[in-house]
């Protein structure tokens, strides 16, 4: 034995096999010698009855010195009762940000998450989660992290948005799993990007092309049956398009939609004549249970959006999406008085405020409604108009 310097280790000569020479000053701090000519320093100690050896680093990238000195540290750990080397094992075999995304696919959103819900969860954690944060180590991230994360979404504010609630809920999880100390989510607290409101729903007119070009879709065989019948059904109920499109007929009544499984659970849409007149006069295929039937036999229709696509651009409704179908619904149960707390029942949400935002108003009606409001006002203040009294210039 005899104290590790720069020259001593240096003067190590090589063996067959690989050996250890331990340092005369701290016990336990030692250099391993291989037959390749490569040193590494090393501490040796026992923990809870076990012989434990931790790397410290490869001399020539550290010096003896700075060795030395980790060895202290360490060394000083251990009199404390750490367990320097467990806690690197169990660092190298931390999870990383993508594993922790697949048990979270897995574990947590296949069994608690709507179909659609996980669609877009899946599709959040492939194109932007994993590409950012995928290969560090959950017990790393810390919010300066996701903040840059959510930085660097910016252009697309509804997709930052959507990525940092995922990520919060899964860093509460993580906490749940022991994969992080409790109260440490280093998504909570951060400030989401404005989101610009899609205020679009059809005015009567709107209403008007669409019905016409509906009809010459089907009279001229460009759109099935099936199709014309979704979209026209999604304007008279109000519903969601998975509602529509995974709908059966034995949840068909003649005056309601007896929905298992919604958005918010069991639900029961009331139906419209209009609306089930539509759904008597669709044919049913054989040994299809679903109303909108795909081109796969006994299968509902996937996709709507390219049938849209193409009925949106001959009414010359572009900009309009299949879900303002549901925007116009609510809008004109509101324009004809209809009450907000049974407007909420009939849409299917949780809360009213998710009602009142859906049920945009007409911007004529809110005209109206100022043109009044001013009117009234006026006539007040312009019976009593000030008289302007020339300025007077003292001299």
């Amino acid at each position: 034995m005899f104290k590790l310097t720069k020259r001593s280790v240096e003067g190590l000569g090589l063996q067959e096999k690989e050996y250890l020479i331990w340092d005369r000053e701290i016990s336990g701090f030692g250099v391993r010698v291989y037959p390749s000519g490569r040193k590494t320093y090393l501490v040796q100690y026992r923990s809870s009855g076990r012989t434990r050896r931790r790397t410290i680093g490869q001399h020539g990238v550290l010096t003896a010195i700075e060795a030395r000195d980790e060895a202290r540290k360490l060394l000083g750990e251990v009199a404390k009762g750490g367990d320097p080397s467990e806690e690197r094992q169990s660092r190298l075999k931390a999870p990383t940000v993508a594993a922790l995304c697949d048990r979270f696919l897995c574990e947590y959103v296949a069994e608690h998450c709507k179909p659609v819900t996980a669609r877009d969860y899946k599709s959040i954690v492939r194109r932007c989660i994993k590409p950012h944060l995928g290969p560090r180590k959950v017990a790393d991230i810390t919010r300066a992290d996701i903040v840059n994360f959510h930085h660097t979404l910016r252009e697309t504010p509804y997709q930052a948005n959507r990525s940092l609630s995922v990520l919060s809920k899964m860093f509460n999880l993580a906490e749940d799993w022991g994969l992080r100390s409790d109260g440490t989510n280093p998504a909570r607290r951060i400030k989401k990007f404005r989101e610009e409101e899609k205020k679009r729903y059809l005015r009567d007119n709107e209403l008007i092309r669409l019905g016409e070009v509906l009809s010459e879709s089907l009279e001229g065989g460009t759109e099935s049956v099936y199709t014309v019948s979704a979209i026209q059904l999604l304007v008279l109920t109000g519903c969601r398009l998975s509602e529509i499109l995974t709908l059966r007929w034995d949840y068909v009544t003649p005056h309601h939609l007896e929905l298992p499984d919604s958005k918010t659970g069991k639900r029961r849409v009331p139906l419209p004549s209009d609306a089930y007149e539509i759904l008597m006069e669709l044919p049913r295929g054989e040994n299809n249970p679903y109303v909108i039937q795909g081109r796969c036999k006994g299968r509902p229709m996937i996709n709507l959006q390219k049938s849209w696509s193409r009925i949106r651009e001959q009414a010359g409704l572009e900009d309009v999406r299949i879900h303002d179908l549901r925007h116009t619904y609510a809008s004109a149960a509101m324009r004809g008085n209809v009450d907000p707390f049974k407007l909420k029942e009939i849409m299917g949400h949780r809360n009213l405020q998710t009602t009142l935002r859906y049920a945009h108003l007409d911007d004529e009606d809110i005209r109206q409604n100022a043109e009044f409001i001013a009117s009234r006002l006026a006539g007040s203040i312009r019976k009593n108009k000030v008289t302007r009294l020339p300025l007077r210039i003292v001299s």
